[in-house]
């Protein structure tokens, strides 16, 4: 037996492939829930009641969300370069830091004598640029040394949420918090007003949904994009055509770890206030799902963002209900990733049986 790529992929079998890899998803996943002991049918409404049923619903849903595509275009960008970016984590919460540090001082005043707008703009730059060098150092070590990002970059996680905390229990922790480890509060003017009325939904969606366009029309428009596509596709064709690989890759990991950073301004802009060690997590790590899932489109990340966060907000509603455990959704998610690995494969691929 064998594996043999097909020439021509059928276009049906591209369409069919996203279907089929949702029913293998929903066929596996029913064996965990009815593990748990709950009913299946039951549980599946009330996890698509959860993450989609109603409107309070759909604003968690999208609240969630917008971190999500951000630091889904943040990996789909590096991988798009095999720049295996695995630190999103690290870098979503290095950002936060650093857009609490310039819309925290003095208080929550920021800034004397600086206009809010300004030192808005100045606090999610600071968090873009905490992202991106923080991404800047296994970029390089990778060209420099051929250290595996994979492993560089994990290991920053660890180190970059020891920082948060030692800071968060140090000089930046709120004296009024009653020894709750968590940062300052930005000042009112420095948070994002609610997109939506009576939700959590914030401007910062419209912001994630604007990079997501934007990354889309520089990979598919730009010179930029050509490289990265052709620094993934073959590095050394890439060189021998004379395109710039090094270059390519320390620029693609400056605008993934920037893209990370910012999801975590965002989190501190526009739905918590100020930043605390359980923010957000996993969300960096699930940023690799979004943009798998995603195939590492960028416009398709906010579909699969919202998908993502989708099913854990309803498992949240499901898990009170029908007492199925809520990290049964991470196994959902996870199974859907895997799912959508092997039907595109198969999609791709066809089984030769015999010698020759």
């Amino acid at each position: 037996m064998r594996l043999e790529r097909r020439a021509d992929v059928p276009r049906l079998a591209l369409l069919l492939a996203p279907l089929a890899a949702v029913a293998l998803t929903l066929l596996l996943a029913s064996a965990l829930v009815a593990w748990a002991g709950a009913p299946v049918g039951r549980a599946y409404a009330l996890l698509l009641e959860g993450g989609f049923g109603s409107r309070f619903a759909w604003g968690e849903t999208l609240t969630r969300a917008t971190p999500l595509i951000l630091t889904g275009l943040a990996a789909a960008l590096a991988f798009k370069a095999r720049l295996y970016n695995i630190g999103g984590e690290g870098q979503l919460y290095l950002g936060a830091l650093a857009a609490v540090a310039v819309g925290g001082l003095h208080g929550g005043s920021g800034f004397d004598g600086v206009p809010a707008p300004l030192l808005f703009g100045l606090m999610l730059l600071a968090a873009m640029a905490a992202g991106a060098l923080l991404l800047l150092g296994p970029a390089l070590l990778k060209l420099k040394l051929g250290a595996d990002e994979v492993v560089t970059t994990l290991l920053l996680n660890f180190i970059a949420l020891l920082f948060v905390s030692a800071m968060l229990d140090g000089p930046m922790k709120d004296p009024t918090a009653m020894g709750w480890p968590q940062s300052v509060a930005v000042a009112d003017a420095l948070q994002f007003e609610r997109l939506i009325e009576r939700s959590r939904v914030h401007r910062g969606l419209l912001l994630a949904l604007a990079a997501a366009c934007g990354l889309a029309a520089l990979m598919r428009w730009s010179t930029f994009g050509l490289a990265v596509r052709a620094v993934g596709a073959n590095p050394r064709a890439a060189a021998f055509a004379g395109l710039g690989v090094g270059r390519t890759v320390v620029v693609t990991a400056l605008l993934s770890g920037a893209l990370a950073g910012l999801a975590g301004a965002l989190e501190v802009a526009g739905r918590t206030g100020y930043l605390t060690l359980d923010m957000a997590p996993g969300v960096g790590y699930s940023g690799i799902v979004v943009a798998m899932l995603a195939g590492l489109n960028p416009l398709a990340v906010v579909p699969a963002a919202v998908f993502v966060s989708g099913i854990l907000v309803g498992a949240d509603g499901m898990g009170r209900t029908v007492g199925v455990p809520t990290y049964i959704a991470d196994a959902i998610v996870a199974i859907a990733l895997l799912a959508l690995l092997f039907t595109s494969a198969a999609a791709g691929w066809r089984v030769r049986w015999g010698r020759g």
